[in-house]
């Protein structure tokens, strides 16, 4: 469960469009997702739930999202990011000069979606873990990121900058899936595009310190199609 809490309010009247952006945005560890779907129904969510970013249809049935944008502004400088089917430069230009921080043409990926709005957080620091221990338990391994030390059990591994970066989010994430995006994301802070052999080579040099077999791993598991789980087993298992 993520515990920076990045809430997002999605204002569009394309149910479909909905479910498959807080599905994917979910995924992503971006929740809660709160939804709306008019310029009436928008702005009332935005000021009952105070969400850390707006994403904002600009065609509504009662009105346009620029509405709900100027509204939105006047209380808070929260990233505003247009979604629409308008695609025209002028359109873009008075989407920004109103107080929008991106515009995204429809149709679009939702993964698409997913990393700009990440983009936007960063930028706004919402990704900052607001505390965040020094040292991690799962399983047999505890973690001081302080030291850039992994135990496991009487056994101390010095860990690498980015192998300590793996090691911390898996840990946080014990005995869940964790997606090839997901690490870039977390670990590179960057988009996964070009970073497959990347996260591969790091990965097994990381298992090359956790597992008796790296070439059979027990700890640091493949899920195949889906990404990576760290299995923190009980000790008596």
């Amino acid at each position: 469960m993520s515990n920076t809490n990045k809430s997002v309010l999605i204002i569009d009247d394309e149910e479909d469009l909905l479910k498959l952006l807080s599905m994917v945005l979910n995924k992503e560890g971006i929740h809660p997702v709160y939804t709306a779907t008019t310029v009436k129904d928008g702005f009332s969510q935005f000021q009952l739930h105070r969400p850390d970013i707006v994403l904002l249809d600009i065609m509504l049935p009662d009105g346009e999202g620029y509405e709900v944008c100027k509204e939105i502004r006047k209380l808070s400088n929260v990233p505003i990011l247009f979604l629409s089917a308008k695609d025209e430069e002028i359109d873009k230009l008075l989407g920004l000069a109103i107080g929008g921080d991106d515009y995204i043409t429809k149709p679009f990926s939702p993964k698409e979606v997913a990393y700009r709005v990440k983009a936007q957080l960063r930028r706004a620091g919402f990704t900052q873990e607001v505390i965040e221990p020094s040292l991690l338990t799962a399983g047999p391994f505890i973690l001081d990121k302080s030291q850039a030390q992994l135990r496991m059990r009487d056994n101390v591994i010095e860990l690498k900058p980015k192998e300590l970066g793996l090691m911390a989010h898996f840990m946080k994430n014990a005995n869940r899936i964790i997606s090839k995006e997901s690490l870039c994301d977390h670990v590179w802070g960057e988009e996964f595009i070009g970073f497959d052999n990347t996260i591969m080579v790091h990965i097994r040099r990381l298992r090359e310190k956790i597992e008796v077999n790296p070439s059979n791993p027990t700890y640091l598991v493949t899920v195949k199609g889906l990404g990576y789980k760290l299995v923190a087993k009980d000790e008596q298992q």
